[in-house]
């Protein structure tokens, strides 16, 4: 501000001083005096004066201006208001988690000024461990009030342990710098962290350019042979889920009046185990129907090299359904069937599903092999096959019976135009118009038995029993798609990859006993954990194989009531230890990687289970304090996550983030691979009713076994959004959950298989239960975070 020196008089003004006056003169300060020593007769001069408060409030002084001639000072008086910035940072405090070989972790603070002036920022600056950095400051200098900006900080550690900073910003205006606190923990990855692999493929060393052997085939609608349709004949391509066929028919065939057709030797197939079907399109149902270019029936016939005998396949509505959703995760529109170059093994375990749901000589469900302690999904499938075959034998593609089927299927990105396609989009999205589509496939009675009433929903699945199970919790496949299950009553089952036990009563003896916990190793030998008994009464980890045979049983390194076990990428096992609080690594050979007593800190509060990320370290899910705590592989570092209430189940995905299933907060939690807790109380809905299986498939879509029956309507699967979508943790399965007519009763266990398949024990009736080709598919067994296959 300025104050105005003016002489009024008739002589010339001798100034002797001028000087600020009053209790709040401190903050008043003459900055600039032009009047000098004297002051002309209507002449006059400024005084500039600065107002520099500390503090919000209303201040006032005085200038005093003294004359040599009067000796009487003159005074003017000063006023000012202040505002003042206000700085703050939020969140109070950050907490990173990062390994060191890895990139370094990023967070943010944000930078406020809640006054009512601009701040003026002197400085931003880092004081403690070198670890921290400013990567990114937007601030500026000037902020105006009202406003914030962010200010972005990396954690890069050389060395393990924890760390600790802090960040501040001055204001010139105050002079009171405001600080958050930084803390980090570093994690060094062993050397012997490496991804160890197993490649068993199902069919070893399969010949190129493979010579296929003839055999012939009926089109049918129901018991109405199917005249014209066009004939072809794929292998299955290897260039991506989904990727273009190899035809194998330089031209297709027509079938003829009885539907048949003829496929000659001489076709090479791309190889001796590629996965052939056919697919039939066009053509009229029986000689008195309409010509329907909606008409597309598929079939999977099976390996090239399984096809001797000149056999007779059968292509119809049950076959059609059969295909699509076992191949789901392997179909295309258009009737493109095809998977990974890395993924063979995979789509063989699909048409080994195909072959549990339908008999391809036959076009019946189930197949000739499903095995009489499972329960197939017939009544499902025939009420499909009536839905399509509705369509087929209509007056045509734009009928009543298709246009409806078409709508009542379409999605954002497909509206169908004939039968295949709209099965494809039904598979996909089981939850579609469920009571409208039952509706409609009750116009047709092709195929019986079928459903009395409309299902939960279009999910097919399989239950099946048997194998010894008695209470069955933990399941887990190998790289073959079999199937191991542990159960508490002191057995193990394994099954076939389509669910016939593979033992009639299970493998029982070899220490087994109150087992709740397992897991496949590299090696495709089951590790269980024996939560009692033993030499010392204290558990033991009995390792079994394939043959029923036990080639070790374990019980150094200070187990404990072993409750969990999880293998990291390296092969390592990582066993839970219920009784002590306490983890226990071991080798394959079973040496005590941790120490003759494991593993130890306070933040263990009776551990439960835990899985491995691509580090070598772990996480644990404790039931007792609500909590996740990671463990560095050499036990260096110790750092817990509260992620909801009851922790019963750890997964994690390809990106090394956290999924846990609190079983008692009816919700499940993430903890970014950045080491942030992301997911808040933890996701709700789509089902969830104390969750205690959890695994995560290869597009990140995170799976639940929901251990009791949400609203009372039946035991339930949950599916939830990945991290990498819009709406990570969002529902993605209705509000009950998928399933509820599956007859899931206490369900535990939940793990997928590299078709795409989703297996489910269930502990209280004695079950496992297959999801067919639900799930995107999972390199198994499972080391360390989900792979794509």
């Amino acid at each position: 501000m300025s104050v105005t020196l003016t002489n009024t008089g008739n002589a010339t003004l001798n100034i002797s001083g001028v000087t600020v006056m009053g209790t709040n003169a401190s903050i008043f300060t003459i900055t600039a005096n032009n009047c000098g020593g004297s002051l002309a007769a209507a002449a006059a001069c400024s005084i500039a004066v600065t107002f520099s408060p500390t503090s919000v409030g209303s201040f006032t002084a005085t200038v005093s201006i003294a004359d040599n001639a009067s000796g009487s000072p003159q005074s003017v008086a000063l006023t000012g208001s202040s505002g003042i910035p206000v700085v703050s940072i939020s969140p109070s405090t950050l907490n990173f988690l990062t390994d060191l070989t890895g990139s370094a972790s990023t967070l943010a603070v944000t930078l406020s000024n809640t006054g009512t002036a601009p701040l003026t920022i002197a400085s931003v600056t880092l004081s403690g461990a070198s670890a921290f950095k400013i990567s990114a400051n937007t601030c500026g200098t000037t902020l105006a009030a009202g406003s914030s900006c962010p200010i972005s900080l990396t954690f890069s550690p050389v060395a393990t342990g924890s760390l600790s900073a802090s960040v501040s910003v001055s204001d010139n205006a105050t002079g009171s710098p405001q600080s958050v606190a930084l803390s980090g923990a570093g994690a060094i990855e062993p050397n012997s962290c490496k991804q160890v692999d197993t490649t068993s493929p199902l069919q070893p060393s399969p010949t190129a350019n493979y010579a296929g052997s003839a055999f012939s085939g009926k089109v049918m609608a129901g018991t109405s042979p199917v005249i014209g349709a066009s004939v072809q004949i794929y292998a299955a391509g290897l260039a991506g889920n989904g990727s273009s066929p190899t035809a194998l028919l330089t031209t297709p065939l027509v079938t003829n009046s009885s539907g048949g057709f003829t496929v000659p030797s001489g076709f090479t197939c791309p190889y001796s185990n590629s996965v052939l079907y056919a697919v039939a399109r066009g053509g009229q149902a029986g000689s008195t129907g309409t010509v329907n270019a909606g008409t597309v029936l598929a079939g999977v016939l099976g390996l090239c090299n399984s096809i001797a005998g000149s056999p007779t396949f059968t292509i119809d509505e049950v076959t059609t359904a059969a295909t699509a959703w076992s191949m789901a995760q392997f179909l295309a529109a258009g009737a493109k069937i095809g998977s990974t170059s890395t993924n063979s093994s995979g789509i063989v375990l699909a048409a080994g599903t195909f072959a549990n749901l339908a008999n391809a000589l036959t076009g019946s469900s189930p197949g000739a092999y499903f095995p009489g302690t499972g329960t197939a999904p017939t009544a499902k499938i025939n009420q499909l096959a009536n839905l399509l075959n509705g369509c087929i034998v209509s007056t045509g593609a734009t009928s009543s019976a298709c246009t409806q089927l078409y709508s009542l299927t379409a999605t954002s990105a497909l509206t169908p135009t004939n039968t295949l396609d709209a099965a494809m989009n039904l598979v996909r999205n089981p939850g579609t118009n469920v009571a409208s589509l039952y509706a409609l496939s009750t116009g047709s009675a092709a195929y019986a038995p079928s459903l009395t009433v409309a299902p939960a929903d279009w999910s097919l699945f399989v239950n099946f029993t048997g194998g010894g199970m008695n209470d069955p919790s933990a399941v887990s496949i190998d790289s073959t798609g079999r199937v191991w299950v542990a159960n508490y009553f002191s057995v193990a089952s394994l099954f076939s990859n389509t669910g016939t036990p593979v033992f009639a009563n299970g493998i029982t003896g070899n220490s087994l006993y109150n087992s709740y916990g397992g897991g496949v190793d590299v090696n495709d030998v089951m590790w269980v954990a024996n939560e009692e008994g033993g030499p010392t009464g204290l558990g033991t980890i009995t390792l079994l194989t394939s043959g029923g045979a036990s080639p070790a049983t374990y019980t150094a390194g200070g187990l404990n009531f072993p409750i969990a076990v999880a293998f990291d990428t390296s092969g390592v096992s990582w066993v839970v230890d219920y009784g002590d609080s306490q983890m226990t690594l071991l080798s394959n050979s079973g040496s005590p990687l941790s120490g003759t007593t494991g593993y130890s800190s306070a933040q263990f509060e009776f551990p439960v289970a835990l899985a491995t990320d691509g580090k070598c370290n772990a996480f644990v899910a404790n039931q007792s304090s609500d909590t996740i705590t990671f463990i560095s592989a050499d036990g260096s570092i110790v750092a817990s996550y509260a992620t909801g209430s009851g922790p019963s189940g750890v997964a994690v995905d390809s990106s090394n983030n956290v999924w846990v299933a609190n079983y008692y907060g009816n919700s499940v939690g993430m903890v970014a691979s950045a080491g942030a807790i992301a997911s808040g109380p933890g996701y709700t809905g789509g089902g969830i009713d104390h969750p205690q299986g959890i695994a995560v498939d290869g597009a990140g879509t995170v799976w639940v076994a929901n251990y009791r029956s949400p609203s009372n309507v039946g035991n339930a699967i949950t599916e939830l959004a990945g991290a990498a979508t819009a709406n990570p943790g969002s529902a993605l399965s209705p509000t009950t959950g998928w399933a509820t007519d599956a007859g899931l009763l206490e369900s535990f266990g939940l793990a997928i298989d590299a078709a795409g398949n989703i297996w489910v024990t269930s502990f209280g009736n004695n079950m496992l239960t297959e999801f067919i080709g639900m799930g995107t598919p999972v390199k198994t067994p499972l080391l360390g975070p989900v792979r794509i296959p």
